[in-house]
């Protein structure tokens, strides 16, 4: 997917940095790739992030009707203004200053503090451009600004928390094509920092707001020829990435692959307009990146492995639509991968190496085994990296080789309610056939060693070994 973007010498520029907005290049791309798109944009972002900053310096900048709400003490009055009977016995809203209807922008700032009945009634203003059922003709720009949600993350536990910050609805999350996470002050360069604390705040000159408002419509022109030059392979990455996301519990909505497909487009035209080598996978991992709305409800997102999978489907959108390849990347079961993956002899080492580690990750203990044993048995090993190549050895071993028992076992304890259930399973000389041999080596192995010390973990053991036996069964008669 590596195509360059049509012609035209790009401009070498900056668009938040000569807004005073200072040490976030790294967003700068797909900031003006939503306010080019006129999109809903979600900032998230710790306090002092200059969230709110950012995007009332871009409405200055644009010339624009700006409205801010704060969503935590927001009423709906405020938005609507005051209703009134008319003569003809119908309502009419007595508008205030602070009225949304000749808004052409609104920033719903702190929007995870908001109550529910308000975020209800902020759905349609973000989704339709609509209150009340009534059009907003003049809305043009729909933003919002929070702090991190509570997360989901165990592992997270030690970070910050906002008391009264909660996670966003997820109908209302992904109404936002661009869910961007603020840089924040320990990601500056010492640069960066010196030139932030010293910098003043002033007026934005005419020159810059002139050189803002050109690089919106320059970007704005070129989404459509990004859109005439990439739209099949973009659409094309969005189907596979859909499938190939799902592993790591990333689930995107019809409407939300759409969106992707036009942020995608959006990015590449921002990123030529700024000057950028615009290589059109660096895109569609930048819009990738800050359009999974998974973040706004507390969801822990590993950028490392979501980029491995974009890198695998940039790789599969170069080959042939015959080519066996292809297939991997839309089967969303590691099990399954793995099982196809060495079937495929074109499939380098290292990326079956890779897919093998991800199927054997994904077992439990004795369905582990019984696998690596199916890919021994298949050939795997002598293609694969030789740490994976050991790691399966040791595990085929652990079924075929006895295991000598060493310890004494003391009535009425959790090892001697593991050796029974052992025996309950495997029978006392574990005759019956091969693969009841194979599962008593492993569990007296297992036990042995303390990873199955009791009747529950050894019946688990035992479970996911008989399962993953039914399924290789069922696929070798399909």
């Amino acid at each position: 997917m590596a195509e360059e973007s049509p012609k035209n010498k790009p401009v070498l520029t900056k668009f938040l940095r000569p807004l005073g907005i200072i040490g976030v290049d790294r967003i700068d791309a797909v900031v003006l790739a939503a306010i080019a798109s006129e999109v809903p944009l979600l900032l998230i972002g710790a306090h002092g992030t200059a969230k709110s900053l950012l995007l009332t310096r871009i409405s200055e900048a644009l010339g624009l009707e700006f409205r801010h709400y704060n969503a935590s003490l927001l009423n709906y009055d405020d938005l609507v203004g005051y209703p009134l009977p008319d003569a003809s016995g119908g309502l009419k809203f007595v508008e205030t200053p602070a009225s949304i209807w000749p808004a052409e922008a609104v920033l719903v700032d702190e929007i995870s503090r908001c109550r529910p009945d308000m975020q209800n009634r902020l759905f349609p203003i973000i989704h339709e451009k609509r209150v009340q059922g009534m059009l907003l003709p003049k809305l043009r720009f729909r933003w919002a600004a929070m702090n991190p949600p509570p997360s989901l993350s165990e592992s997270a536990a030690d970070a910050a928390e906002y008391l009264g910050s909660e996670a966003l609805d997820v109908a209302l999350a992904d109404r936002f094509p661009f869910v961007i996470e603020m840089p924040t002050w320990q990601e500056f360069s010492t640069n960066d920092r010196m030139a932030l604390v010293r910098s003043p705040v002033e007026d934005l000159a005419p020159e810059v707001v002139q050189a803002a408002r050109s690089i919106v419509e320059q970007t704005r022109e070129r989404i459509l020829h990004v859109e005439a030059a990439f739209s099949n392979l973009v659409a094309e990455y969005c189907h596979l990435i859909e499938h190939a996301l799902a592993p790591l519990k990333i689930r995107l909505s019809g409407r939300r692959g759409w969106m992707l497909h036009n942020a995608i487009c959006a990015v590449h035209a921002a990123r030529w307009t700024l000057g950028a080598r615009t290589n059109i996978d660096e895109s569609a991992w930048i819009a990738l990146k800050n359009a999974i709305p998974d973040r706004a409800w507390g969801a822990v997102i590993e950028d490392v492995k979501v980029q491995l999978v974009h890198r695998r489907v940039c790789e599969t959108l170069h080959m042939e639509h015959g080519d066996p390849r292809r297939l991997l990347v839309q089967e969303t079961d590691p099990v399954n991968r793995a099982l196809m993956a060495i079937g495929i002899d074109a499939l380098a080492g290292n990326e079956l190496s890779a897919h093998v580690a991800d199927a054997l990750a994904s077992c439990e203990l004795g369905a582990r085994h019984l696998l690596a044993a199916t890919l021994s048995a298949q050939g795997a090993i002598a293609r694969l990296n030789p740490a994976i190549a050991e790691q399966i050895a040791i595990l085929v071993g652990e079924l075929e080789v006895g295991c000598t028992v060493a310890w004494s076992i003391g009535p009425h304890s959790g090892k001697h309610d593991a050796y029974k259930a052992i025996v309950r399973v495997c029978g006392a000389d574990a005759t019956a056939s091969a693969s009841t041999v194979a599962l008593n080596n492993l569990l007296l192995r297992l036990l042995n060693e303390g990873q199955c010390s009791s009747s529950s973990s050894i019946e688990r053991t035992v479970a996911a070994y008989r399962s993953m036996e039914v399924r290789l069964e069922t696929r070798r008669a399909a």
